[in-house]
């Protein structure tokens, strides 16, 4: 297995060396291509030594090599290899990326290369604010290519916000998982909700549920490795958001949806994996409401169905809703699909040991618009999100 290892001109190219090692440590040979500003960075000669290969620097052969060779090597590296990731991708290269432009090897490479494309984007913080980075990096989302976002801290510049390269082996991971999966869902939109919403009681309380957002997270991660564009509204969670993935956060069920209602005309698919609280305050207190001796009893109004609003508003998008209970989740979740219009509800039960809410396995049921019930056995919730995919896409290659 041979992936490409596209480093681009920025202080970030020294960490490259340590995702190559990263990626040899995994079984997997590894092909260096540097542009001109790199170099001024990290010399060739040690990832030569690193890779023991050949570092590609130039679009053409020097004087007396083989120029026949030369003028068509990059269509012969893009054939060879079974990922390309680039790291550091500075904003230069994410606009030559999205405008298609090809002026060095790296940027006609990319052109040639029809595998699953992974981008570890490193920059100052402004420029990766950039409405312009933004933008570019919205359109190469949109092909289908994963981001592995970059970390927040101190920056070379001096600055503190995001901008430094994404752990190594954090990027290794994300090229991994972009080999292995199959590329199915290239050319969607998936839009996942995720986590618990917290209805405010006054300016310190709030009712929640226990959901971690495991599996919402887990079905984003399965999306973005087989190529979706993902869009992941977020209740709050103590989780890293998945690499290559758009993350709204949200605190409330008004806020989720909304969110929701936002991004939906971007939607083919979309999956409400989120423990949306059912009840809320109607007026809660601006301050911190004082113990008193007396009983207190609290008014409750319920939230928005943001599942049954998108059911009237599905057009042709696939709909997946989620049913947790504390009984046979399968009553339930063949209600849910009948009376939410969604073409497959996930039921699961919350009150097994080691499964359901805050764990990182799962066992659930899949009622389908065709009239099946398919029971998943348990596994992990990674493996889980694989599955509904799977399941769902022959939904729709069925439609």
């Amino acid at each position: 297995m041979t992936v490409i290892l596209g480093i681009g001109g920025g202080i970030a190219a020294y960490k490259a060396a340590e995702l190559a090692r990263a990626l040899m440590e995994r079984g997997v040979a590894v092909q260096v291509v540097m542009t001109r500003a790199a170099q001024e960075f990290v010399r060739p000669l040690t990832f030569a030594a690193l890779t023991a290969r050949k570092v590609i620097t130039d679009l053409f052969a020097s004087s007396g090599a083989d120029t026949l060779s030369s003028a068509v090597e990059h269509i012969r590296v893009a054939q060879e290899a079974q990922a390309l990731v680039v790291a550091p991708a500075t904003a230069d290269l994410l606009a030559k990326f999205a405008s298609g432009l090809a002026d060095d090897f790296l940027s006609t490479l990319y052109l040639a290369f029809a595998g699953p494309v992974v981008l570890a984007p490193a920059m100052n913080a402004n420029m990766w604010n950039h409405p312009a980075t933004r933008r570019n990096l919205e359109t190469l989302r949109g092909r289908g290519h994963m981001v592995v976002d970059p970390e927040e801290g101190v920056l070379a510049c001096g600055m503190v916000g995001p901008g430094r390269l994404a752990d190594p082996d954090r990027i290794a991971a994300a090229v991994l998982a972009a080999i292995d999966s199959p590329r199915d869902l290239q050319g969607e939109t998936v839009l996942i909700t995720a986590g618990p919403t917290e209805e405010p009681l006054d300016a310190v309380r709030f009712l929640s549920n226990r959901s971690s957002g495991k599996m919402g997270y887990a079905l984003a991660e399965a999306a973005a490795a087989r190529g979706a564009r993902v869009i992941l509204v977020s209740g709050p969670v103590h989780l890293n958001p998945p690499a290559g993935v758009t993350v709204a956060q949200v605190r409330t069920a008004e806020e989720m949806r909304a969110a929701v209602l936002e991004h939906l005309p971007e939607a083919t698919i979309v999956v409400k994996a989120a423990a949306v609280a059912d009840y809320r305050v109607p007026a809660p207190a601006a301050g911190k409401a004082k113990k008193g001796g007396a009983r207190l009893t609290l008014e409750l109004e319920p939230t928005p169905d943001i599942l049954a609003e998108l059911g009237r508003m599905k057009g042709g998008r696939l709909l997946v809703g989620f049913a947790a209970e504390t009984g046979d989740p399968v009553p339930e979740a063949r209600r849910k699909l009948a009376s939410k219009g969604c073409d497959m509800v996930v039921g699961n039960r919350v009150d097994r040991e080691g499964t359901g809410f805050g764990a990182d396995e799962n066992e659930v049921v899949l009622a389908m618009r065709t009239g099946e019930t398919v029971a998943l056995p348990r596994a992990s919730k990674r493996e889980i999100a694989g599955q509904i995919f799977d399941r769902l896409l022959k939904l729709r290659h069925a439609s």
